[in-house]
């Protein structure tokens, strides 16, 4: 139990882990997604092309755009590319290494997506079904019919009565998925390539620069975190004042109209006099209709209240009013 818990908590502290995490979890989600989908090519010479290269690239827009999303680096990085330079020097590596970062986690669930299409074979064949060369397979060898073109169309739908009985259907279909998988492969082979390259050459490069880089990057994104969470600490705690100083300058009014008598144990009264149905309805349209000033320091109310707490059964007791 306490593995699993130094676990959660370090996922919890490192961004870059819970990044990482989430762009895998994209990335199983489009396999999920086109494992799901219904796919019907259309059929016709106007929209294969169309259907099949929109099902194997808009998805992975999409799904870029929901990487840069979810990833939190890609406003810090936004936001230390466009801040003033004050009295912080902006260093340019920090912001490149920031989005090296920010693309390569966003492109993770698209290529999964381009991958599985391509090896899959289905959107290929769809695209490309009109464009093979008649004269490689039997069944189309030789035909001048003017409806030969459009049968090559119909090879992706193979109930249609028009292509089902035909003999090269299947090879044309064989044909294109056989092309669609080596390049999903070759695509695959190449992205490994470079990976492994990456890591070879990696100690070839300076190896101080790169950990002050991300070090720097690493604090960037804690100092942006601690701002957040310092900041609605302080949001709670001004709240807090504001609300304790509405409702202390309510009882200051109900005070200078000598609405309730007051005792020194009503000083730590909760209820600051409030103690009826109507005081209380009063007191929540006052809030709905006009909320106090976000401002926690009004000395000038507390001098009028002072002011014309003079002759009133609570004068007596008026110093003893303090700002929140």
């Amino acid at each position: 139990m306490d593995r699993f818990k130094m676990i959660f908590q370090y996922f919890q502290s490192n961004s870059e882990s819970v990044m990482n995490g989430i762009c895998g979890l994209l990335a199983l989600a489009s396999v999920k997604i086109y494992s799901s989908l219904e796919f019907n090519c259309p059929c016709l010479p106007s929209y294969n092309m169309i259907y099949g290269m929109g099902i194997m690239f808009v998805p992975p827009i999409a799904l870029f755009l929901c990487g840069l999303i979810v990833n939190r680096q890609s406003v810090i990085m936004i936001d230390e590319w466009q801040r003033p330079t004050g009295r912080r020097k902006k260093d340019l590596a920090i912001v490149r290494y920031m989005c090296t970062s920010v693309l390569t986690r966003a492109m993770v669930a698209p290529v999964v997506w381009i991958l599985t299409t391509l090896l899959d074979g289905k959107c290929f064949v769809c695209a490309f079904s009109g464009s093979v060369d008649p004269d490689k397979f039997p069944g189309f060898a030789n035909n001048t019919s003017p409806d030969m073109q459009f049968l090559l169309y119909k090879v992706p739908c193979k109930e249609d009565v028009m292509i089902r009985n035909n003999t090269s259907r299947k090879a044309v279909s064989r044909y294109l998925k056989c092309w669609s998988q080596a390049l999903g492969w070759s695509i695959l082979l190449c992205l490994i390539v470079l990976v492994f390259l990456a890591r070879s050459l990696k100690p070839c490069f300076d190896q101080t620069a790169f950990l002050q880089t991300r070090y720097w990057s690493n604090y960037i994104d804690i100092e942006q975190k601690i701002f957040d969470e310092t900041c609605c600490e302080h949001a709670r705690d001004f709240a807090h004042k504001c609300i304790l100083h509405f409702f202390q300058s309510m009882h200051n009014e109900m005070k200078v109209a000598c609405f309730t008598k007051k005792t020194e144990e009503d000083e730590e009264d909760h209820l600051h006099g409030i103690t009826d149905q109507e005081h209380v309805n009063k007191l929540l349209k006052s809030w709905y209709q006009s909320k106090p000033p976000l401002s926690v320091n009004h000395p000038t109310q507390r001098q009028h209240v002072k002011g014309k707490s003079n002759g009133c059964c609570f004068e007596n007791h008026s110093d003893k009013q303090t700002d929140v």
